[in-house]
């Protein structure tokens, strides 16, 4: 068990043994997913920009309303989160 302490502005340190199981170096980026009553930390290896192409699309996006239907459908969710 590795055991870190949380700092007065809610800031930990992952320690070295944890970044280098993952890999994880300064700069990068990484993720805590709540799963379960736990909480997973991961590192974000790749951004949407990594997958763009990736998809085959027919026509022209609106990226704008896509954002937008994005952005509420996730204030839907965090909201019955903490109800």
């Amino acid at each position: 068990m590795i055991i870190a302490k949380v700092g007065r502005r809610g800031q930990i340190t992952i320690p070295r043994e944890v970044r280098r199981w993952l890999n994880i170096r300064e700069g990068d980026r990484v993720t805590f997913i709540r799963r379960n009553g736990e909480v997973i930390l991961q590192p974000l290896t790749k951004t949407l920009f990594d997958l763009r192409g990736s998809v085959p699309v027919s026509a022209p996006q609106d990226f704008t309303a896509i954002r937008q239907q994005v952005v509420k459908a996730h204030a839907h969710e965090v909201v019955k989160d903490e109800a």
